[in-house]
């Protein structure tokens, strides 16, 4: 199945190496993304009527479909209909809440170029309207996880627009993101931080 961006440009995954990244994990978190990590969070937020938050589903538009039996069909074609935003958003304590969450196996920064503008701009309306945006980073070689502040990336987005480096180091993670440890249930409780930050 081709998949196409709204430009007309063919997605094109990278293969993931599963076998490499497992040896970076601990043993009870391997193989999980990022993304299931916080799917488990949002779960155990659901179930313990604590939030609502759900991955937002990806806009696309199926073009060919080919039915090689009656009980099943196979999308052939498809394109983007228009860029997603952010991965996640829903509602806790009143409060809207819309993030993106990366992952990268750089040890030394994360480059900026995970992050797109219509993104950026999407957290910067969110924010303008009294939500709470922010972007979630696992440093994978280290099992790290940060939570930015919209406000925060938005100062590393415009250094990087007027010329500036164009990633934000692990240092400066340290040093202006909030770093969420691992824990039993759920294991990335990021919600505890928009709590801090926010309560």
């Amino acid at each position: 199945m081709a998949i196409h961006y709204p430009n007309g440009k063919v997605y094109n995954p990278q293969p993931k190496t599963l076998a490499v990244k497992k040896k970076n994990y601990s043993f009870s978190n391997r193989g999980k993304t990022l993304e299931d990590e916080l799917s488990e969070a949002n779960d155990y937020y659901l179930a313990n009527d604590i939030a609502v938050i759900y991955k937002k589903p990806i806009p696309i538009q199926i073009v060919k479909v080919d039915y090689p039996n009656r009980s099943g069909a196979v999308i052939r074609e498809a394109y983007y209909r228009t860029p997603s935003t952010t991965d996640f958003n829903g509602v806790y304590q009143g409060k809207y809440i819309d993030f993106e969450a990366k992952e990268t196996e750089n040890k030394t920064s994360f480059p900026l170029k995970n992050v797109h503008l219509h993104q950026v701009e999407h957290m910067r309306k969110v924010s303008i309207q009294h939500g709470i945006s922010f972007l979630l980073v696992r440093f994978s070689a280290f099992d790290r996880y940060f939570y930015l502040p919209f406000e925060q990336l938005h100062v590393f987005w415009d250094r990087m627009q007027t010329g500036g480096r164009k990633s934000i180091a692990l240092a400066e993670f340290e040093e202006h993101a909030i770093e969420i440890t691992p824990k039993y249930a759920p294991r990335i409780d990021y919600l505890q931080i928009v709590n801090d930050l926010n309560g």
